[in-house]
């Protein structure tokens, strides 16, 4: 084997080399760019949470304060969700019990309105 051949060898692994570490560059980068994009949104996330935990306090302040059942609630809407055949028929049967005075409540007064 001559000393050509042996040149051509290394050039061409020196060129493989080359490329290699190039692309283990983009990689690493890439790397960095998703996991600086991870952190943000796991930063949102907490936050969105937060907010979340104290607009459902402030939900729940304001129902007990009008006496209105949340997990009553809750429910009724996840069973019209189940049953979204039936949900057409519900509201129709809602909405003629609750707005009988035509004002869209039940007719009934709470003290201190």
């Amino acid at each position: 084997m001559g000393l050509g051949t042996t040149a051509k060898k290394l050039q061409t692994v020196t060129e493989m080399a080359e490329k290699l570490y190039t692309k283990v560059d983009e990689l690493r980068t890439q790397v960095n760019e998703v996991k600086t994009h991870v952190e943000a949104t796991s930063n949102r996330v907490e936050r969105i949470e937060r907010d979340l935990d104290e607009q459902r306090a402030i939900l729940d302040a304001l129902a007990e304060e009008q006496g209105i059942d949340v997990d009553e609630r809750v429910a009724e809407a996840t069973i019209r969700e189940a049953e979204p055949d039936h949900a057409a028929d519900a509201d129709a049967a809602s909405e003629e019990s609750t707005s009988t005075d035509g004002t869209g409540t039940d007719g009934t007064a709470e003290a201190g309105q």
